[in-house]
């Protein structure tokens, strides 16, 4: 015989758990989603459309399906207003247990134990829970509640089976029936989201695995997709970093088709999959143009009309919908479990089809790709074997590219989406519109300010240095008197050999033409590049490195020197070493010499220095070296008094990698020709630019089409990249959207603990540190095989910082960290706690 227990009541006005407060911090550990059962967030286009009577009906058709299986819904309210009035979670409480003794006679051996829990609530909402008297805990304005009920609805025959279990939740709740941000303001009740979020996924891993029975999850929103939450950040951008798939329960009234594409595309726009649209018939048939206008991709499901007679208990109604409800819950099931085999499948798939670039497969085993299902700011969303997805810092910075942080990512889709619905794509030769004009002006007042003129756009760092070559040649010709009048236009008669001078160790792109503007090295050998000559002299440079908490300059030999004062060998901060006053040391004199005896020692048989191509002071793929800023500064010098034309090759240490808008401030000079990307359209999709003097561009005017500059692409100035670009230059550089730079615009801030750093440096295991800006690199002490690029010296380190929730990729023994400009020094030093901690359990293991 069915009962209905009498109610388990745990209220709180008889007593108040003294529960241990959520932190409102940053959490150390990475946010985690189960994928070991389904969990879906319930969106609408607007408030009071039916998203509690849809999760409702899915907890009904969930629990209800088979009932001899023992099945948990868990439902789950993050933010609650107007409480207790009103409570969706005791919505769906109360109907999910009046529906189980409603269909008693149709599922006799069906069993339920259902609880309603509410974790925390201003002191308003409080008040009518709590006993007069009670204690209460307050953090940040919200009271601390251990508050629940219970009903228990037991099958025939039922003795000592388990029931399946429905649990309600609600996180967060207030008094006013208001906007979440207002009632936190009115109550003084504010909750930050990371807090909220770590609640989220807390909730979210209770019970996971650790019962005999299939699980279902529904997150449920407060209003619409875009309502504020309580600190005033839209839902949709809130919940982003979880990337739940999505229910959308659209609007079938007069307008609501509109609001229904409005709120889908919001959703798709921050990357969310909206698995089906839901929603009430009103007799407008809003769903005929709703699926037309979603290509039939997505479902539409419409119930019937809800009564409007606030007396109804809806058991009927519910009795109505259920058959729309089970549609929905298959559909739900069918897309968790394709998206499960996906993300299971990917390894496989990938080791089968991709060759990765500057990877050996043979070190790639299936099982060591990392699958990677979404990214938010700067962390991945990583596939997990063990059926979950995990937040990883990427510490790569996704090969030096990334820039925003998740608020920019979403400002950088919408315009990025608007662009690409505005132009789609238009050829630039001879044109102009606006994206372009606005990034080239954008580039000449920001990294080009005081020295660039023209702005040449092309499609990756690589080939903006071939077109820089081919500028630094021209002009090197100009002046030289190498263009010679005889040379006719269609002649193919050549002009002398023209080389580079550049330092050893740099690494300018994996072009033909870039590869033969580096030194040799092991991207440059036969393996690799059997046309390789290497067309240049290549000067060994002076580094400087932190190391026992000491900056210390590192001589090549040639440039020791008796004179030498061992002062200035070492510096007791990076600022030291960046000082323009070195430049009247003894070191700057020792520097000119050198440089002038190597100049005079190449044999104009081997052909002219018509350029010189500099890493403005750090090489990157080189090893994450630090070229002492003294010496590149005198090289600059030494080159602008016998007119060759300087190029900075700033792909990768421009737009605020170093600190500084542009690497040239740092150096205190500029050059002819500067190249940038990466970062140059905050990561998002290739751009690249190379910016000249006024000198160098007309050194291709003539009379001529032929003596123009005959290079470019065909995506050359593509407007989608530059309306990324321009939106990623200002971003950057504001001080109210990047609270990393400094008051005067021209700096970022200190990212990485000064402490830490040095505290590394001297680590026993550790060879030396350079820190600067976004970058802190880290060379592991290694000998011989260990050591070097080819390396897998670090594979060890690496793999347990991932599982750590850092993504790194070294270079060879050198392992690096890398944030955007916009990350915040928390971020930061949260990854470098755990480079540490892994430090010292690395440093134990080689020693055993």
């Amino acid at each position: 015989m069915l009962r209905l227990s009498s109610l388990l009541l745990r209220h709180n006005r008889h007593r108040c758990h003294l529960t241990k407060p959520f932190s409102t911090t940053t959490s150390s550990l990475p946010l985690t989603v189960p994928l070991s059962h389904p969990i879906y967030l319930i969106w609408s286009s607007n408030t009071s459309l039916g998203k509690t009577l849809v999760s409702t009906g899915l907890a009904s058709s969930s629990l209800r399906s088979h009932p001899r299986r023992r099945r948990s819904f868990l439902y789950l309210k993050p933010v609650q207003t107007g409480f207790p009035a009103d409570s969706d979670s005791r919505f769906v409480f109360s109907k999910l247990t009046s529906l189980a003794l409603r269909h008693r006679r149709l599922s006799p051996h069906f069993s339920l134990l259902a609880s309603n829990h509410l974790l925390k609530a201003s002191a308003s909402a409080a008040a009518s829970l709590l006993a007069p008297g009670a204690p209460r805990i307050y953090e940040n304005g919200m009271c601390h509640l251990d508050w629940s009920e219970e009903r228990r609805v037991a099958g025939e025959n039922s003795g000592n089976d388990e029931p399946s279990k429905l649990v309600c939740k609600t996180m967060y709740a207030w008094g006013d029936a208001v906007s979440p941000h207002l009632a936190a303001e009115r109550e003084n009740g504010a909750v930050e989201d990371s807090a909220l979020l770590e609640t989220v996924q807390r909730c979210l891993e209770i019970g996971v695995g650790k019962e005999n029975m299939d699980h279902f999850c529904v997150v449920e929103t407060a209003g619409g997709v875009a309502s504020p939450g309580p600190s005033g950040s839209l839902q949709c951008d809130l919940y982003r970093p979880f990337r739940l798939p999505a229910i959308l329960v659209g609007d079938g009234r007069l307008g609501g088709i509109s609001g229904t594409i409005s709120a889908y595309e919001t959703l798709k726009l921050r990357g969310y999959d909206v698995v089906a649209v839901v929603l009430e018939d009103h007799g407008l048939v809003n769903e005929v143009p709703l699926a037309s206008y979603l290509r039939n991709s997505v479902p539409v499901l419409v119930l019937p009309p809800v009564p409007q007679d606030l007396s109804d208990d809806l058991m009927e109604w519910y009795d109505d919908a259920h058959n729309v409800f089970d549609s929905l819950m298959e559909i739900m099931l069918s897309a968790y479990s394709e998206r499960v085999k996906r993300l299971r499948d990917m390894p496989k798939r990938a080791v089968d089809v991709f060759w990765w670039p500057f990877t050996q497969h043979t070190f790639v085993p299936e099982g060591n790709v990392t699958v990677i299902d979404s990214r938010c700011g700067e962390n991945f969303a990583v596939f997990k074997n063990d059926d979950a997805i995990t937040e990883q810092f990427d510490a790569c910075a996704s090969w030096w590219t990334q820039g925003p942080d998740a608020t920019l990512q979403t400002e950088l889709a919408r315009d990025i989406g608007y662009a690409a619905a505005r132009f789609g794509h238009v050829m630039f030769p001879e044109n102009v519109y606006e994206p372009a004009l606005e990034c080239a002006e954008l580039l000449l007042e920001g990294v080009g300010k005081d020295w660039a003129s023209r702005t040449y756009f092309s499609d990756n760092g690589s080939t903006a240095i071939e077109i820089a070559l081919k500028m630094a040649f021209r002009k090197f010709s100009y002046d030289h008197g190498l263009l010679l009048e005889s040379l006719k236009d269609n002649s193919t008669e050549r002009c002398p050999e023209l080389v580079v001078l550049a330092l050893n160790g740099s690494y300018h792109g994996d072009t033909l033409g870039a590869m033969e503007a580096q030194a040799p090295s092991c991207y440059t050998g036969f393996l690799q590049q059997p046309w390789y000559k290497g067309r240049g002299f290549f000067l060994d440079p002076p580094t400087v490195f932190l190391s026992k908490n000491m900056w210390n300059l590192s001589l090549p030999e040639g440039l020791h020197s008796p004179d030498l004062n061992v002062k200035n060998m070492t510096f007791c901060s990076r600022d030291d070493i960046l000082n323009k006053s070195r430049d009247n040391s003894d070191l700057a004199v020792i520097y000119s010499s050198f440089i002038s005896h190597q100049l005079s020692k190449f044999p104009e048989s081997k052909g002219l220095i018509g350029a010189l191509i500099i890493e403005p002071v750090i090489h990157g793929a080189g090893g994450m070296h630090m070229v002492d800023p003294l010496f590149q500064r005198v090289l600059v010098n030494e080159c602008r008094n016998k007119n060759i034309p300087i190029i900075f090759d700033e792909v990768f240490t421009g737009f605020w990698r170093l600190g500084t808008e542009s690497a040239a401030e740092l150096l205190h000079c500029f050059p002819d020709i500067a190249c940038f990307g990466k970062l140059i359209t905050g990561g998002t999709i290739p751009l690249s630019a190379t910016l000249a003097t006024n000198a160098v561009f007309d050194s291709f005017i003539g009379d001529s089409k032929l003596k123009a500059l005959l290079h470019g692409h065909s995506y050359s100035a593509h407007a989608i990249g530059c309306t990324a670009a321009a939106k990623s230059i200002r971003w950057f550089k504001d001080s109210d959207r990047n609270p990393n730079i400094s008051s005067k615009g021209s700096l970022l801030r200190e990212l990485w603990d000064n402490k830490l750093v040095y505290q590394i440096s001297s680590h026993p295991g550790i060879k030396r540190v350079v820190v600067l800006g976004t970058l802190c690199a880290i060379e592991l002490q290694a000998q011989g095989c260990n050591a070097g690029y080819g390396s897998l010296y670090a594979s060890s380190l690496v793999k347990q910082l991932r599982e750590d929730g850092v993504y790194m990729r070294p270079l060879g023994n050198v392992i690096y960290l890398m944030c955007g400009p916009c990350t915040s020094p928390k971020i930061c030093n949260q990854a470098l706690r755990k480079v540490y901690r892994r430090l010292e359990e690395f440093s134990q293991s080689q020693q055993n």
